[in-house]
């Protein structure tokens, strides 16, 4: 309900009036049965954005420091993320990631939509990264189709840090279902991990138009910490 309430009432209208969202391949998204929408990560706010022209409620993984929090604020951020959808996932790794995937294949096998950022973490510069293989065992173990997903122009509105939002239009591309069936039965063999995960990547570049380093986010934003991101990125290229 509460997701709903959200959604229709109080976020999407405004949404759509101050961002003007448009949407190309919304014939793509199946009607029904689970999925995962996997879509790039420029802001905070994608996960709005991508919502909307999603008919169906959705659920995304998103962080557990979102749900931790003290006082008042944590527990309005905890209420609102829960709201929108969001499901804790401790990213550590190990046994964390193992209930990640089991918390990702109970939405899929409800025949519900699950939303994934395959980079794992927002792109602290607009570029796009390297994805992390957990999305494609969730599909082949799911038996479940990727959607790849590009999200234009969120990083522009509101890179990482920037609170205060700047008005343009948002744009939204869904790419035709991605069917991996053919790799029933091996959701354990690592090279197929990353070869059904890099395929999702390679279209998310095609549709969002972004350039690609092969490299984690996270590893990203450690040299860019360090002021080296420039000289590996270009090694990489």
């Amino acid at each position: 309900m509460l997701y709903w309430i959200i959604k229709t009432i109080i976020l999407g209208p405004w949404l759509k009036v101050l961002f003007r969202p448009w949407v190309e391949g919304q014939e793509n998204m199946p009607e029904s049965g689970g999925m995962i929408l996997a879509s790039n990560h420029l802001s905070f706010s994608d996960s709005f954005y991508l919502a909307l022209p999603v008919k169906r409620p959705m659920a995304y993984l998103a962080k557990s420091d979102y749900f931790t929090g003290k006082g008042i604020k944590g527990y309005l951020t905890k209420l609102f993320m829960r709201g929108v959808g969001q499901l804790p996932v401790d990213r550590t790794g190990g046994r964390a990631s193992e209930a990640a995937i089991l918390t990702a294949l109970g939405v899929l096998n409800a025949g519900n939509v699950l939303g994934i950022y395959p980079e794992g973490t927002r792109s602290p510069n607009g570029i796009l990264y390297r994805g992390k293989t957990g999305l494609a065992r969730m599909a082949l173990e799911a038996h479940a189709p990727i959607i790849p997903v590009g999200m234009i122009n969120t990083y522009e509105i509101q890179p990482p840090g920037k609170l205060r939002p700047r008005l343009m239009r948002v744009g939204i591309r869904i790419g035709k279902a991605l069917d991996f069936s053919r790799y029933e039965g091996l959701e354990d063999d690592r090279f197929v991990l990353r070869s059904v995960t890099d395929e999702v990547m390679y279209e998310l570049m095609t549709l969002s138009g972004q350039e690609y380093v092969d490299m984690y986010a996270t590893r990203a934003k450690e040299l860019i910490s360090q002021g080296e991101l420039a000289d590996a990125a270009s090694s990489l290229s």
